[in-house]
């Protein structure tokens, strides 16, 4: 549906309409593409260099370790992930691998990595992969031919190292700050801080006009702005979302204002007694208006349920 929805932006009737759609449709196409790239690499920060696919994969190094953030699709991207990885650091240099959350794209490549990478993600995301895993594995493998290739095999994965709240990984003259801030997109999404670069890789959490996508029970359009309010603490000056274009700090403010206003208007149409269903449809169309260069809207009825559920 997503690309439906680009697909009639190519409508527009001007030539430079055209080629800004175009452009747009490339792009879009670039970062679902289930494959990996080898390279190139954009360096965004002096000690963070990012693979831009599906997902963004984000990596931090050091004078004496180097952090993978998500492993691709499936072993043949994390295969990708680890050898990039291993370009980028000295001989002998130590490699951990974290998660942003434990969707296969972003945590079923972790097989591929060479024996004596250090594994570490937060223990609500681990829990989240141990109960649910198998069968984010298994939904995505039945959408397309490509992806159940990809993840033939593969097996919810465990850490090396969990951690409740926060880890702090000193990779030699610069540090990655982990934390897990509450449920948002799902119940254990993982933030990465790199401190001295002001970087933050956020997973789903932060991304750039893409609507949020709220995949867990205990997740809901609140939770997921108080997480950003502790994110906005931080103060990132660069931001790597796990889908979609890079930007900077800003892009935290974007996505609070937006899940503000879905839950604004979710109270005023429960208040006046109007269904869910038919509340998610309004604000569908709504939102299509108000946010007319964003993606994914056709998530819109679905998380207006769960914001139903914390309105008064």
């Amino acid at each position: 549906m997503r690309f439906g929805k680009l697909a009639a932006v190519a409508c527009v009737t001007t030539v430079m309409g055209l080629a800004a759609a175009s452009a747009a449709l490339a792009q879009y196409a670039m970062v679902t593409e289930p494959v990996l790239a080898d390279g190139p690499l954009e360096q965004v920060s002096p000690h963070v260099w990012v693979l831009r696919g599906f997902p963004n994969i984000a990596f931090v190094v050091g004078d004496k370790a180097t952090l993978a953030i998500d492993t691709g699709l499936g072993p043949r991207n994390g295969a990708t992930v680890a050898k990039i990885a291993a370009r980028l650091s000295t001989k002998g240099q130590k490699l951990y691998l974290t998660t942003t959350h434990y969707h296969p794209e972003h945590a079923g490549g972790q097989s591929a990595f060479p024996k004596g990478t250090t594994v570490i993600r937060n223990r609500a995301q681990q829990v989240e992969m141990d109960t649910d895993g198998q069968r984010m594995i298994d939904f995505f493998s039945n959408s397309s031919p490509a992806r159940k290739e990809l993840l033939a095999g593969v097996v919810p994965s465990k850490a090396d190292v969990l951690f409740d709240d926060k880890h702090v990984l000193d990779l030699g003259g610069v540090h990655a700050d982990l934390y897990w801030f509450g449920p948002a997109h799902t119940a254990g999404d993982e933030i990465v801080f790199v401190r001295e670069d002001a970087t933050l890789v956020p997973g789903d959490v932060v991304e750039n006009r893409l609507s949020p996508n709220i995949n867990c029970d205990a997740c809901s359009p609140k939770k997921w702005i108080k997480v950003l309010d502790r994110i906005a603490v931080l103060k990132p000056q660069h931001i790597v979302p796990d889908h979609g274009d890079l930007g900077g700090g800003a892009l935290v403010a974007q996505e609070r204002a937006y899940l503000v206003d879905l839950q604004a208007e979710a109270d005023a149409l429960k208040a006046k007694g109007v269904s869910a269903d038919d509340a998610g449809k309004q604000i569908a169309a709504a939102f299509a208006v108000k946010y007319p260069n964003w993606f994914g809207m056709q998530n819109l009825p679905a998380i207006t349920k769960k914001a139903y559920a914390d309105a008064p």
